[in-house]
Order: C-alpha cells, then sequence, then structure tokens
C-alpha cells in the first residue's frame, strides 16, 4: 500500500480505505478499483473501464499495478457489498460492461441519458407545419437547391423537437441561427394564443456576455413582427447562475422539485459543460420545454468530468436521420438531409452539424490546418504549415533556450502594443488582435513562463514597471465571477495611469469602457499569455499556439484544434514536429457510458 502514496491523491486513499472499511475487510481488488474509480473521476473520466484498464487501457500507471485479468476482478468486485448495479443504492455502481461509477456520477449519467432520451422521442403537438414552413422561407430565403440549408434545416429541428443540438466550428452561424430559431418559436407560441418563456445562458460569464452581445445585434434586423421580437431574450447569464447556486453546497435553488420556469433554454459553448452541471440542469426543467445546445463538438471538453457535448454528438461517427424524419424534414426545407438505411436512435433526428464557415476561406490556410486536425491527419496537417499557405506558420525550433529571442523576433510587436496603450479603447483593439495561447500553465513555454519572459522583455525596454503589483500597461483576466461588479471568469482588461492614478479598465457592452480602482478587482493574473482553455469563446486576428518540448497528457486534438480555430486572420505553431503530430493523433478519450446510453454503440 505504501507505493500508492505516490500514485493516488490523499482523498482517493481514504475513499478507498472507506470502501474496505465498509465492505467489511481488506480488499485489494475493491481497494485498488476504488482507488481508480476516484483518481479516474477526477482526471475528466466519469467511470472506470475495468476491461479496457486491464487490457493495458491506463498506461500511465506503474505496470503491475492494474490486474491483467478484468473478468476475475469484476467477479470479485460484484460480490462486495458496498458495489451494486445500476439503479442500485450502493457507494459504487458496477455496469453489465464492467465499467465502474461512484454513484452520483452513476446517477448524474443516467439523469442526462434519461432526459435526452425521452425529450428525442418526443414529437411536439404544438408545431404547426404550415406556419414552419412559411416561417423558415422568410428567415432563411428559398432553399438553395444543391442540398440541404444546414442552418435552415436546424431551425426545423429546433422547432419539431423537445431536444436540439446546432454544433459547428467557429463562424458557421450558431448563433444567428438560433435567433432565427427563437423568433419561428415566438411565432407558433402566438399563433395558438400563448408567449413563449426562454432563456439564455452559457457555461462561463465571458460566453453568456457573447452570447448576449450576439443575440441583441441581430434581433431588430430578424424579418418579423415586433410583437415577436419582443419575446426574443436579450440577457444571457451563467448556468449556475441560472439555476441559483446554494452556498457552500454542490446544488442549486432550481431542481426537479423546483423546476425553472422557462418553455425554451438556449445553452451556447455546450462543450464547456461538465457532466454534473448538464444533469442537474436538464433536471430542473419542466417537462415539455425545449433545449437546444449550441457548440463545436470538437472542441475541448469542460476540465471537470465528462465530454457532455462530443458523446451526445457521437462524435467522430458518421451522422444519418431516420426516414421518417429525413422526409418530414424536406417537405418543411425543400431539401432531405442524409437518411439511415437502418434503424437509429431517437438523438440522431435531434443533431445538426454546421459545416459552412462563413469566417474562413475554406480553401485558405486556417480553414485546411483546422479540417486536417480535426480530422487526425498529422502529417497533412504539418504539410499545411511547412507549404506557405497563406494565414499560418510554423516554428519547430522554440524552447526554453530560444524563447525570448523568439518572442523578441515574432511577437514583441503585438505585446507592446499592449503594454504602451496609453487609452483603454486602444488597449482593446491591440489585445483582439494577437493572443499567445500555450497548452501549459507551468514551464518556460507555459503560461507563466511566457509572462514572465514578456514581462522581462518590455521592461529592459523601459516600457513596464513590473516590480509594482499594478502597473501601467498590465493587461488582467479575471479568474473569478463577481457579480457585484459585473466581472466575470475570462473578461480581459488593462491597467492604465491616468488622473485619478491607476485603474483597471475593462470594456462595456456599448463599445466603451468602464475604470475600476485595482484593490477592488477579483482574483485576476497577468494575461500577456493564456491558456487555451481559456481562450474558449475568444477570437483573435492573430493566434500563437505554444506548446512544450515535450508531449503531454494534455497535449490533444482537441487543444489544437481549438486553438487554431481562435485565429481570424492568421496562426502560427510554435512546435517541435514531433510534438505537435503527437498531440494532433492523440483524440481525448474520456471513459463515459453516455454515449453507449443515447447511441447503443
Amino acid at each position: 500500500m505504501t507505493q500508492w502514496n505516490d500514485i493516488f491523491s490523499a482523498y482517493d486513499r481514504a475513499f478507498a480505505g472507506l470502501m474496505c472499511r465498509l465492505a467489511g475487510g481488506e480488499s485489494r481488488e475493491l481497494s485498488l478499483a476504488a482507488g481508480l474509480a476516484s483518481s479516474r473521476t477526477a482526471a475528466g473520466d466519469v467511470c472506470l473501464d475495468i476491461v479496457s484498464a486491464a487490457a493495458g487501457g491506463l498506461a500511465e500507471y506503474p505496470p503491475g499495478l492494474i490486474p491483467g485479468d478484468a473478468g476475475r476482478w469484476i467477479e470479485s468486485l460484484r460480490g462486495s457489498p458496498v458495489v451494486g448495479a445500476p439503479g442500485g443504492y450502493r457507494p459504487l455502481i458496477l455496469d453489465e460492461k464492467g465499467r465502474l461509477y461512484l454513484h452520483r456520477y452513476w446517477q448524474y449519467e443516467n439523469t442526462l441519458a434519461t432526459a435526452i432520451e425521452r425529450m428525442s422521442s418526443r414529437s411536439r403537438d404544438d408545431c404547426d407545419p404550415a406556419l414552419l414552413g412559411e416561417g423558415l422561407e422568410r428567415m432563411f430565403g428559398p432553399p438553395p437547391g444543391d442540398g440541404p440549408d444546414l442552418q435552415r434545416l436546424a431551425a426545423a429541428v429546433a422547432v419539431m423537437k423537445s431536444f436540439s443540438v446546432i454544433s459547428g466550428g467557429p463562424g458557421t452561424g450558431k448563433t444567428s441561427t438560433v435567433v432565427r430559431i427563437l423568433a419561428l418559436l415566438a411565432e407558433q407560441a402566438l399563433a395558438s394564443g400563448r408567449h413563449t418563456r426562454a432563456a439564455l445562458a452559457a457555461p462561463t460569464g465571458k460566453a453568456a456576455v457573447r452570447l448576449q452581445e450576439a443575440v441583441q445585434g441581430a434581433v431588430d434586423s430578424l424579418p418579423c413582427a415586433p410583437a415577436v421580437k419582443q419575446c426574443i431574450p436579450t440577457e444571457a447569464q451563467t448556468l449556475h447562475r441560472l439555476l441559483q447556486s446554494l452556498p457552500g453546497t454542490p446544488y442549486f435553488r432550481h431542481n426537479a422539485g423546483n423546476p425553472l420556469p422557462y418553455d425554451v433554454l438556449v445553452v451556447d459553448e455546450s462543450s464547456m459543460a461538465d457532466l454534473p452541471l448538464m444533469a442537474k440542469l436538464v433536471d430542473s426543467m419542466l417537462r415539455d420545454a425545449r433545449l437546444i445546445l449550441l457548440g463545436d463538438r470538437d472542441q475541448l471538453s469542460s476540465v471537470e468530468a465528462g465530454a457532455v457535448l462530443g458523446d451526445i454528438c457521437n462524435t467522430g461517427a458518421e451522422h444519418y436521420y431516420s426516414k421518417r424524419f429525413a422526409a418530414e424534414a424536406a417537405r418543411l426545407t425543400g431539401a432531405a438531409p442524409p437518411a439511415s438505411r437502418k434503424e437509429v436512435r431517437p438523438v440522431a433526428d435531434s443533431i445538426v452539424v454546421l459545416k459552412k464557415s462563413y469566417r474562413f476561406d475554406e480553401a485558405g490556410g486556417i480553414a485546411s490546418l483546422a479540417r486536417a486536425v480535426r480530422e487526425g491527419n498529422s502529417a497533412e496537417a504539418l504539410r499545411i504549415l511547412r507549404s506557405g499557405a497563406a494565414g499560418v506558420s510554423f516554428r519547430e525550433d522554440v524552447n526554453a533556450a530560444t524563447l525570448a529571442r523568439t518572442l523578441r523576433e515574432y511577437a514583441s510587436v503585438g505585446i507592446e502594443a499592449v503594454a504602451s496603450a496609453h487609452e483603454p479603447l486602444e488597449a482593446f483593439q491591440h489585445m483582439s488582435e494577437q493572443v499567445l495561447l500555450c497548452a501549459l500553465r507551468r514551464g518556460a513555454l507555459g503560461v507563466t513562463g511566457l509572462n514572465d519572459s514578456a514581462e522581462r522583455m518590455l521592461r529592459d525596454e523601459g516600457i513596464v514597471d513590473p516590480a509594482r503589483r499594478w502597473y501601467a500597461g498590465r493587461p488582467i483576466m479575471v479568474t473569478r465571477n463577481d457579480y457585484s461588479l459585473g466581472l466575470f471568469n475570462g473578461d480581459m482588461g488593462i491597467i492604465l495611469d491616468g488622473a485619478e492614478g491607476l485603474r483597471a479598465w475593462f470594456p462595456t457592452r456599448d463599445g466603451g469602457a468602464r475604470p475600476l480602482v485595482p484593490r477592488l478587482l477579483p482574483e485576476h493574473e497577468t494575461v500577456y499569455a493564456m491558456t487555451v482553455h481559456k481562450s474558449q469563446g475568444s477570437e483573435f486576428d492573430r493566434v500563437v499556439l505554444v506548446l512544450p518540448e515535450k508531449a503531454s497528457p494534455v497535449l490533444t486534438r482537441e487543444l489544437v484544434y481549438t486553438g487554431v480555430t481562435r485565429a481570424r486572420r492568421s496562426v502560427e505553431i510554435w512546435s517541435p514536429a514531433g510534438v505537435l503530430a503527437s498531440a494532433i493523433e492523440t483524440p481525448v478519450r474520456r471513459t463515459s457510458g453516455l454515449r453507449d446510453a443515447l447511441w447503443g454503440n
């Protein structure tokens, strides 16, 4: 057991010990399984896949730790009084495929899967097909005639179904589509003498603000009556604020016994939502309510347990609709989506993946690189980076020793522009022009190392004085929501010196800037560089993606894809070729049973 001190956290070891005590005696099989289930959940998995683990699927653990006989291990667990079957009330749940869950994570997964299955299976009886067909024509124009208009199809699905997912890469029109969906739903309700009660939400404060801005900017131009526009919500909030967190607990004020008062709920950037949060969200909804998820299924998942959007979308598999639904969609939209020759699960008719990007030239460097990364084609990605294609470039020689020189040669202009700004709006403009994105927080090529290097460079140039905690020219990012100040995790601002002394300036929704006394700021950090995770939901003219010198478990296809697609005009990758190739070839694999439950895989 002493060797376990270097493998498992104190929490994992304590949990394993508790399970053995409750079971009535020490058992290596139970202790190991409980420790691994706890450890894997903390690492982002929803459960421990015993069959995969026994076959060598957890290579990060020492050889000999995990038994090679999965069948014997599973049988020993089934005989334990602390291990139950799905639906039972035991601390650990073991399903028929050898997946071992902490009970509450099995409950989260079952709650979410059951709700999605129920909502996907139900045909709405409050949809007027004739009114919907006319609305689609008015909102999206005539059918293109060369295959299905996916935005039009997404709108039809969202109105016809209680559950829908609109996935797609940057610039594919997810938000503009959902604004028109909200108008179509309002028209359906008004035609029957009702009003829709809709809400907009996102996992983070920054994402909620971006969703709100996008919706507010699109409502006025909608081709619909003023009464319809008045039904469209123009304020968004975080999921935690929507559900109303109970301080000091993992619970919310809104739940199955106190549901949210909304008929329609739109959740943007849903790839960032973890399993517990999504389970609590669906548990809090009225049974007749619609749930519309927006997001990019190929982006990074939540830092917490689960890859919910990817599992719901069955990412990596070909997507076909049922014959019945494809025919119905064809009557409404003018073109039939691809239909399966076989029976499909109900969730298949609820998902639309938008493919046409209005931000990138599909033949351009960024779009081609993003496509190669998304497909896991590292050879093609490296070829594009080395080809001189417009908008992409590659530096393979960047390491801890060359970082300072590389920073001065290839990123100093953007860094100095931010630090040298005298007016907040000027600083905000420069902050949107370039960003340094890192895979890691620590190390010379991580966020801390790049921020330190940037500050030294600026100090040597006499531009800033980093010896002071708050200095003029320091870009900052808020890391904790503060509703009283209207600041949210991910909001970026700048410290500037003025007539009233140093102030932290943040953008306002009307395009202006507002000052705050720095000592009043919530938790924040310097942000010459940021992690790829923190960049989700943001866009920059130029992205410099910095990977470490050696491979790391956090380097995945989704991380590279997310970093690349933050760029509007150009992306430059600093990485050894082997490290980048390994990352592109390594998709995120988070163990769960949600995909099986929804798709029967």
